[in-house]
């Protein structure tokens, strides 16, 4: 049984040791903040001798994998952490989202039936994890149109590419290790003036917090298409509530298929949990000119519009009937 959240330590915990030093610490400053916005003690980042006693609210950076993990850690709920556990590690990733080819490799714990229950809210697209089912599907997929390559395990629109060829697609596979490859990878149907709806749930200290919004994109460094930040309405209460605001009919029908998406993830994976829940959907023209819509990806760590969310949570706080209000998050590169 979690402590009550009221007499919580807030800790932040980087889950990979050779994480980005700007990582570590803007899980270090989030967490504070999350402390500062709910009245909780921080106690900085997590050490196992120093916090093994007393009950913790843990902020991780990734996703926790595995039960023993998790048990470690004192993550028994969603009460206990901002963030999500998954007994599988490709349950946090990408590859979730689409089925297997016929005959694929399957990891561990895969479960078809996902894959089946949520087609109708996902783009075209497969999962694989070996080269010979990414060459295989790739060939399939490449005669209807030009095929995004995504590694599963990436974010923040890394490790991604567009195939208009098998040769290319066979060029950029064979650029990846083996490792990359058994975490997962995605072939998706690629899509052009591509708007990207951001939808979610946030659970924390006895608030329930949905929202909606777009996000926007820059070149980093490399020259590379990433992440830059998010735009949200944030309402007080679920997916019902987030609904009864004044919205655009492509809103609810992003909103419509985060929450099939969600329902369809507590019934076949039921050993997950999450207090932070973020899907990415996707509004764009296919390479024959349709239009298509579906959900890309879910995640459960804190991510980019975590701070949003956090910033939302003030105001909540503030005023008990306050509606819904509108925050933003931005990241430079």
């Amino acid at each position: 049984m979690s402590a009550d959240p009221r007499q919580r330590l807030v800790v932040a915990h980087s889950v990979d040791p050779a994480a980005a030093e700007h990582e570590v610490q803007g899980n270090l400053a989030l967490a504070r903040w999350l402390a500062e916005v709910q009245k909780l003690e921080f106690g900085g980042r997590y050490e196992p001798e120093l916090h093994q006693r007393g009950p913790l609210y843990l902020v991780p950076t990734r996703t926790l994998v595995g039960r023993e993990t998790a048990v470690r850690l004192g993550v028994n709920s969603d009460e206990d952490l901002l963030g999500g556990f998954v007994e599988h590690a490709f349950i946090a990733g990408k590859a979730i989202v689409h089925p297997l080819p016929r005959g694929g490799v399957a990891p561990e714990g895969w479960n078809p039936l996902f894959a089946e229950k949520v087609r109708d809210v996902v783009l075209n697209g497969v999962s694989v994890f070996s080269l010979a089912d990414a060459h295989r599907a790739g060939a399939r997929m490449l005669a209807e149109g030009p095929v995004r390559a995504k590694l599963a395990e990436a974010c923040g629109g890394l490790g991604q590419y567009v195939a208009h060829d098998l040769d290319e697609l066979d060029a950029w596979l064979g650029g990846l290790e083996e490792r990359q490859l058994a975490q997962g990878l995605v072939l998706e149907a690629n899509l052009e003036s591509i708007v990207t709806h951001s939808v979610g749930q946030l659970r924390v200290n006895g608030f329930l917090l949905s929202y909606h919004g777009h996000q926007h994109q820059t070149r980093n460094a490399r020259g590379e298409l990433v992440y830059a930040g998010s735009d949200l309405l944030v309402a007080r209460g679920g997916y019902a509530e987030l609904q009864a605001l004044d919205l655009a009919r492509e809103v609810r029908q992003a909103i419509e298929y985060a929450r099939i998406f969600d329902t369809a993830a507590a019934i076949f994976f039921p050993g997950c949990f999450a207090s932070r829940r973020n899907y990415d959907i996707a509004q764009g023209r296919d390479g024959n000119g349709r239009e298509r819509f579906g959900v890309l990806e879910q995640s459960g760590r804190v991510g980019g519009a975590s701070s949003a969310e956090i910033a939302a949570l003030e105001p909540f706080r503030a005023d008990p009937g306050l509606p819904a209000v509108r925050a933003a998050s931005f990241e430079i590169h």
